[in-house]
């Protein structure tokens, strides 16, 4: 796409490690050493959006870790937060010195704030003590086998992917031309909002319909339980309810 499209100023490629809201789809084993190859031959940075991806969520502190990739630069925010609006943005020595000699600066009313940086130490603190990047892994598992189970009772189901706590859920008309139900996710949605499940589906047409399921890294297997089980309720009444 690169190729075709730059007109000979290279720069990075911005990548999700795992796309979430773009339908929670992983890509397959070797694409990010490729990638990373490919700019190196362009003389462009790799970029690793990790929002989502980092502080435990894949049972890794970051994408990158699982992946064994190092990015040029990583930008982490939403779990490093626990809540609370904080954000950053990590690089090498050398690209951080060069960035410096040009005169780039970057300069909010909130930058290094003491507040959001302590709740984010304290989140860092939590992820080691509790150990929650294997709970990650652990109940992430159980999760998969539930959806799993879910997906042998209902003919709707297309494809379950992800890693860790962060998995999609994909709704179809059929299995073989895996055509995106939506009308199917925007109604079951509202009925699992209606059971007491918060839900999160994907209904543009260009992003498929997948249920973005990625539960609280704390969460155990009796809540996980208690969510699947509401799923398969609300899939199992008419769609007319």
């Amino acid at each position: 796409m690169f190729d075709m499209q730059s007109n000979g100023a290279p720069a990075a490629v911005i990548v999700e490690p795992v796309i979430s809201a773009g339908g929670v789809i992983v890509p397959p084993d070797g694409y990010f050493e490729n990638l990373l190859g490919e700019c190196r031959a362009r003389g462009m940075l790799l970029i690793f959006d990790e929002a989502q991806t980092a502080f435990g969520r894949l049972g890794a502190w970051s994408a990158a870790e699982k992946l064994g990739v190092v990015p040029d630069i990583m930008t982490v925010s939403k779990t490093l937060g626990g809540g609370v609006p904080l954000a950053g943005v990590i690089t090498s020595d050398e690209i951080d010195a060069q960035a410096h000699s040009r005169g780039y600066a970057f300069y909010t009313s909130h930058v290094s704030d003491p507040l959001p940086a302590s709740v984010g130490l304290a989140v860092i603190d939590v992820i080691e003590r509790e150990n929650l990047m294997a709970k990650a892994l652990e109940t992430g598992g159980y999760l998969r086998s539930r959806l799993n189970d879910l997906q042998q009772s209902h003919e709707v189901i297309g494809d379950i992917r992800g890693e860790g706590m962060l998995m999609g859920l994909e709704l179809v008309k059929d299995r073989e031309s895996r055509e995106p139900f939506h009308e199917l996710g925007a109604r079951k949605t509202q009925r699992c909002i209606e059971l007491g499940l918060s839900m999160n589906i994907r209904r543009r047409p260009e992003r498929g319909s997948v249920w973005r399921i990625a539960p609280p890294l704390t969460a155990t297997c009796d809540e996980i339980d208690e969510g699947v089980d509401i799923l398969d309720r609300a899939l199992s009444e008419t769609l007319d309810c």
